[in-house]
């Protein structure tokens, strides 16, 4: 397969494709740190790296240089697949960064993997910032662009329209191939926005656990969004301005769950990501 280094071939047996990328997909780190999280804990190997060549241009995503054993070594962007399994069901992890270049060949040529793979469905985890507040439970919306698969799996119709982020390239170009193909986003609060957010990288994994009926250990993600509502709260513990404008998050987040409805943050989440370039 063309831009594909196979290292070895799994034995597949319907495997689910999990896939995240680094960059304007993955506010907090949240989306990929949630793929590498459910790598970890599935056992997964990699099996398989995309070219990097065609797809990044190397001035803006720069070659990395280390000294390993006395020799220089370089490391290129690196886009991995791993295979694991949890209670049974086989795994694939795309853990990648999202390219500069050749965006449809890019999202082809992880199409074809995965049909190769006998992929059952992908799922796409992605992360944005959002006018959030961090004391209230992470937003996750997830969506389909199948009707009969958001009826089974509870999600909510694409309807977003705007500026997309590879993961909304790669989500639509898998289901053009008639695989089923599931899009879920967390939201990160505003005023962290260079923070890695555990608590939502535990929301996404959480979602992909009840997605797909699967038991994932969530301790250590636990403890680590534990701690980072904790340094958050102390951060805005002196600053009046911003504890008024969490407060008012808060609020906002409280009637719209009282209202029995979360669509109003979603659709406050959309407009927000339709700003971003």
């Amino acid at each position: 397969m063309a831009f594909v280094d196979y290292l070895h071939t799994p034995s597949f047996s319907s495997p689910i494709m999990i896939m995240a990328f680094e960059g304007w997909n993955d506010a907090g780190d949240a989306a990929s740190s949630a793929a590498e999280y459910i790598a970890e804990q599935c056992g997964a190997t990699v099996f398989a790296r995309l070219d990097p060549e065609p797809f990044y241009d190397f001035q803006q995503s720069r070659p990395m240089v280390r000294i390993s054993d006395t020799q220089r070594v370089i490391d290129w962007p690196e886009n991995t697949f791993s295979h694991g399994s949890l209670n049974g069901r086989q795994l694939i992890i795309l853990r990648g960064i999202e390219p500069q270049l050749r965006w449809r060949t890019y999202s082809e040529t992880i199409r074809d993997l995965a049909i190769a793979a006998g992929v059952e469905m992908v799922v796409s985890l992605g992360a944005l910032i959002a006018d959030v507040a961090h004391t209230r439970p992470a937003t996750i919306y997830g969506s389909a662009m199948n009707p009969e698969l958001r009826d089974r799996l509870d999600l909510e119709p694409s309807t977003y329209e705007g500026p997309t982020g590879i993961v909304g390239v790669v989500h639509t170009t898998t289901h053009d191939a008639n695989l089923d193909s599931v899009s879920l986003w967390g939201a990160v609060p505003s005023y962290v926005p260079h923070a890695q957010s555990p608590k939502v990288a535990k929301a996404l994994v959480e979602r992909v656990s009840k997605l797909l009926g699967l038991p994932i250990p969530l301790h250590d993600l636990s403890q680590a969004a534990d701690e980072y509502v904790r340094q958050i709260d102390m951060m805005i513990a002196d600053d009046d301005d911003m504890a008024e404008y969490v407060s008012n998050l808060e609020t906002e987040y409280d009637a719209a769950m009282n209202s029995g409805s979360g669509n109003e943050l979603i659709a406050k989440i959309e407009e927000f990501l339709k700003d971003q370039k």
